[in-house]
């Protein structure tokens, strides 16, 4: 005879079991960092991962990387970045793919010509920024989504790296470029691809993932070097970029305005726009500071009012390296032209009051994993510290990379992923 069971039983068994399953799948591990700045684009880590002073790191591989400052991007196995190499005898961009257990390479993909206006040698003892890609390649499901200094997105099959499609904004969308050309990443969400650069009345473009199908376009704003943000504030799922002209906010679904916040432009900005709760940080160098604005909802819309402003290079002044937000406070390495030497600082969202800074860090990044910022130097050392306002309180460091380390950090499956000028490297945390 078969033995029944209530139903309420056999469902609260079912629920548990999904929720073991789940644990494994995603408590055990972060996420993957499928594109610029990890999965939300804010920089912070999911994981049960404790970093200690007992922290160790082992050395998974290392990989060549020639040239440039494009980050990782880790998803299905495989590490996305893009290099420059001579193809033909001629400099090229090249979107490559490596194994993400071994660092062997997989495919490289030309995606477009590596020239850069004002570039220099990327040495540390001269700090010019160097000949090379700034984008980051953006994955989502079976395809590589690659933004050429030239604006060109090309979307790439990511098992084999052939090219599925491309879009020329400059032709195909009246766009124009800026100094020093287009270090913008893509940007995915939901079924869409989010980037800037066209001209009068689609300069920020949202296009359909698979088949590049424009599904809005939208503003008359010149486009910037920072990358666009994927937030939801009030409820609604909005895509934020910031541009000449400062923010400015459309409805991800439709492209229709939402909210603007005026924010200075000069000579070039970078930095993307950082949230915590509703205050956005916008930060630059060149004298522009920084500034926060509270975004609220009412029956009349969106509005974006001022909480303060700092202007000038101190403190709240960034190059190109966003902070990460975590309990009302910012932390990152915010400075102007303070290579190799520039401090990473604790900044009170809500005020811009600066709670602590401590010197050499220079101009690299930092993510947040659980309570633990973990800062790439542009020297290339790995510093762990603690994400606490009350004093800066460094845990461990090691060195990871030679070369110069102007790239965001990556962090998937338990692995630290990092990259130079010169090579790329994967890190088992232990």
């Amino acid at each position: 005879m078969i033995k029944s069971f209530p139903i309420m039983t056999v469902r609260i068994k079912l629920l548990t079991l999904v929720a073991l399953v789940s644990g494994i799948s995603t408590g055990a591990f972060a996420e993957n960092w499928p594109q610029y700045r990890g999965p939300h684009g804010d920089g912070i880590v999911t994981s049960t991962v404790k970093l200690t002073a007992a922290t160790k790191a082992k050395q998974l591989w290392k990989a060549p990387t020639p040239n440039g400052f494009s980050s990782f991007s880790v998803d299905g196995g495989k590490v996305f970045t893009v290099v420059s190499r001579d193809v033909d005898g001629k400099p090229a961009e090249l979107c490559i793919a490596l194994d993400a257990a071994t660092g062997r390479e997989l495919w490289a993909t030309p995606t477009g010509v590596a020239k850069y206006p004002g570039g220099g040698e990327s040495g540390a003892e001269n700090n010019k920024g160097g000949d090379g890609p700034r984008s980051t390649p953006t994955v989502s499901g079976s395809h590589v989504y690659v933004y050429s200094c030239d604006m060109v997105l090309s979307c790439l099959d990511a098992a084999t790296g052939k090219l599925v499609w491309s879009k020329d904004v400059i032709k195909e969308f009246a766009g124009k470029n800026i100094s020093w050309k287009s270090a913008m990443s893509p940007v995915s969400d939901g079924s869409l691809l989010y980037l800037a650069g066209g001209g009068a009345g689609q300069a920020m473009l949202a296009l359909k993932e698979g088949s590049g199908d424009v599904v809005w376009k939208t503003g008359d704003e010149t486009m910037t070097h920072a990358t666009p943000v994927v937030t939801t504030l009030g409820g609604v799922r909005q895509v934020v970029y910031l541009m000449e002209s400062g923010l400015v906010a459309r409805e991800a679904a439709t492209g229709k305005a939402l909210w603007q916040f005026p924010f200075q432009y000069r000579t070039s900005t970078a930095c993307l726009p950082v949230f915590g709760g509703n205050l956005v940080l916008c930060t630059a160098g060149y004298d522009v500071g920084g500034a926060a604005c509270e975004v609220t909802k009412s029956d009349n819309g969106f509005a974006a009012t001022q909480v303060w402003r700092s202007k000038g290079n101190n403190p709240v002044a960034s190059l190109w390296s966003p902070p990460v937000y975590k309990d009302g406070f910012v932390y990152g390495m915010i400075s102007f032209k303070k290579f190799a030497t520039g401090p990473l600082k604790c900044v009170d969202l809500k005020t811009g009051a600066l709670k602590w800074e401590q010197a050499g860090f220079g101009a690299g990044n930092v993510i947040l994993i659980g309570d633990k910022l973990v800062a790439l130097t542009d020297a290339g050392e790995v510093v762990i510290v603690e994400a606490t306002p009350d004093a800066y309180k460094e845990v461990t460091r090691f060195k990871a990379v030679d070369g110069k380390c102007w790239s965001y950090p990556a962090f998937a499956d338990g692995k630290l992923y990092v990259r130079s000028t010169k090579e790329g490297a994967c890190f088992e945390l232990n």
